[in-house]
């Protein structure tokens, strides 16, 4: 019962001692893998209370997770996100590897000075237009204009933290303005999980596109967070993520948590799939966006 409540409010999780209602959240779906657990201990118990009680995990996991696992509808858009690493050895096979899905936007983020021209030749003729700004970039195959650095800079960082853009593209379908970011990490510490600086990017966040005059958004970025987590709530009451695949994205390794998002306002992300393995720590992830 206790595991059927957190799946279904998981906001009762307190996040004052050690920010465990934001662990919580980044992990809610993995509470699933108790269930065959508790349907083990209930079946060994051989008691019939039990195994009508593992029903309401189940029932509840199936609530909240089973229509991500929906195929997603034909796409007006196609978006591809990456956190390329900025220690990735080869940054044109990486270009190469974001291409091959098609998308119209790709969306990158810790881009270094060093790594900057090589991604530039890969991407110029498929993708001519784009834009970089700090450790952050777009390239397009539709026109872009008003591009800018987006402020999104928690408090107590010095002004070389530049981790946001803003362009507009002028897609077949209409002008979207599109905003590519890059959160600030999670920390574990002494006090626990440190998500502060995180939650007061995203608050930031939050208010550009709360102010954004433009009917169309895509916002592309390493949030350094789920779509359950709390934190990222003032960035989810614009736009909204994908509705079906779980698209684990990091660590590269053995991911365990999409942190790499794809949101839009005015529309859907009717599809996220992972793409694979680059030189990176993060997995890419294409999402199909439907207006």
């Amino acid at each position: 019962m206790l595991v059927a409540v957190v799946l279904t409010f998981p906001g009762v999780v307190p996040n004052v001692l050690l920010r465990l209602g934001s662990l919580t959240d980044t992990f809610l779906p993995w509470l699933g893998l108790l269930v065959p657990v508790l349907l083990g201990v209930a079946l060994w118990r051989r008691s019939l209370l039990a195994l009508v009680v593992v029903l309401l995990p189940a029932v509840a996991w199936v609530g909240a997770f089973g229509g991500l696992m929906r195929s997603g509808e034909r796409a007006d858009l196609v978006v591809v996100q990456h956190n390329v690493s900025d220690e990735n050895a080869d940054p044109a096979a990486t270009a190469r590897a974001l291409m091959r899905p098609g998308p119209d936007l790709i969306g990158v983020e810790e881009v270094t000075p060093e790594a900057l021209p090589a991604y530039e030749a890969a991407f110029a003729q498929r993708y001519p237009h784009h834009t970089v700004q700090g450790t952050v970039g777009l390239w397009s195959r539709h026109p872009l204009a008003e591009a800018r650095l987006l402020d999104i800079k928690p408090g107590g960082l010095d002004a070389d933290w530049r981790r946001g853009l803003r362009a507009l593209a002028r897609t077949p379908h209409g002008d979207v303005a599109v905003y590519v970011t890059h959160l600030p990490s999670l920390r574990p510490g002494p006090r626990g999980f440190d998500t502060r600086r995180r939650d007061d990017s995203a608050r930031k966040l939050g208010a550009a596109l709360a102010a954004e005059p433009v009917r169309r958004v895509v916002l592309i970025g390493d949030l350094n967070a789920t779509l359950d987590d709390r934190g990222l709530r003032p960035v989810g009451d614009h736009v909204t993520g994908a509705a079906t695949g779980f698209a684990f994205s990091w660590p590269a390794a053995a991911p365990v948590a999409r942190i790499d998002q794809v949101m839009v306002r005015r529309g859907n992300v009717t599809a996220v799939r992972t793409l694979p393995r680059t030189g990176s720590d993060h997995l890419p992830i294409a999402a199909r966006v439907r207006w």
